[in-house]
């Protein structure tokens, strides 16, 4: 039997109902960019419990390298026009497919403002990103989600993400760690070490009766990659089980480590 909802799950619920009837309209009527954006502002206050005149900071100024531009909204927790923006958002028109040019405008803004968090949207679709100020600075999306398209429960989880009470409780900066943990690079470096290896190793025995050399087990791993994973494998230094010498009583005491720098000797 269903867990029964909670009220303000069922409020929830029926906002995001809301949302999507608004953005239908928006779509069958083709609406312009500055409707567009009234209506999202209309989002952001029903469904994530934005006050418009408190928390977001419409057009406002960005001061870059160039002229100055200015982002549809800025996110910002505090009524200051001096307030950190929290997130900055740029908005496409509702029947405007988001692109890589859009995403690199609201970048830009992101970076120039020294804000980590950036969000595409044209009230259809809704794409989350963070971005890392190293040399140079990095955009990852973090999540994505279709208004029209997507499950209820699923959205009301995504819209909490991005909601005034997720960025008060600093949500946002607890989703960030989680999701850098599980970079590609950080779940391959745990797939190749050491303690890893062995337990595959002996798992595939068990099942097979074979004992494979872990040379062989990192060219399996690499099999199942695709190309950009497989070359990022590259620059992985990987830890390999020392074999088993049966030259004297102590050299089989147990397996030990050794390293190699790149896999394309075992490939």
């Amino acid at each position: 039997m269903p867990a029964r909802l909670s009220d303000a799950e069922k409020e929830k619920r029926r906002a995001i109902r809301d949302a999507r009837t608004i953005v239908e309209q928006s779509l069958k009527s083709d609406v312009n960019e500055a409707e567009t954006r009234r209506r999202i502002e209309r989002i952001f206050e029903n469904v994530m419990g934005y006050d418009p005149f408190v928390h977001l900071s419409r057009e406002r100024a960005v001061r870059g390298a160039g002229e100055t531009e200015h982002v549809d909204f800025a996110v910002q927790l505090e009524a200051s026009e001096e307030a950190r923006p929290a997130m900055m958002v740029e908005i496409k028109r509702v029947a405007v497919d988001l692109s890589r040019k859009h995403l690199k405008q609201i970048t830009s803004y992101a970076i120039d403002a020294g804000c980590e968090w950036a969000l595409l949207t044209n009230s259809r679709e809704w794409r989350l990103y963070h971005v890392a100020f190293g040399q140079p600075p990095e955009t990852r999306e973090v999540r994505s989600w279709d208004l029209l398209d997507g499950d209820i429960s699923d959205l009301v989880e995504q819209f909490d993400l991005i909601s005034l009470r997720s960025l008060q409780r600093g949500s946002l900066d607890e989703l960030w760690q989680k999701t850098s943990v599980l970079q590609p690079r950080n779940l391959m470096e745990a797939i190749v070490c050491e303690d890893t290896l062995g337990s595959i190793r002996r798992q595939l025995r068990k099942k097979s009766g074979v004992l494979l050399p872990p040379e062989d087990i990192v060219k399996g791993i690499r099999a199942l990659l695709n190309e950009a994973a497989a070359s990022e494998l590259k620059d992985i230094k990987i830890s390999l089980p020392k074999k088993r010498s049966n030259r004297t009583p102590a050299d089989s005491t147990g397996e030990q480590r050794r390293e190699i720098e790149r896999p394309d000797i075992v490939g």
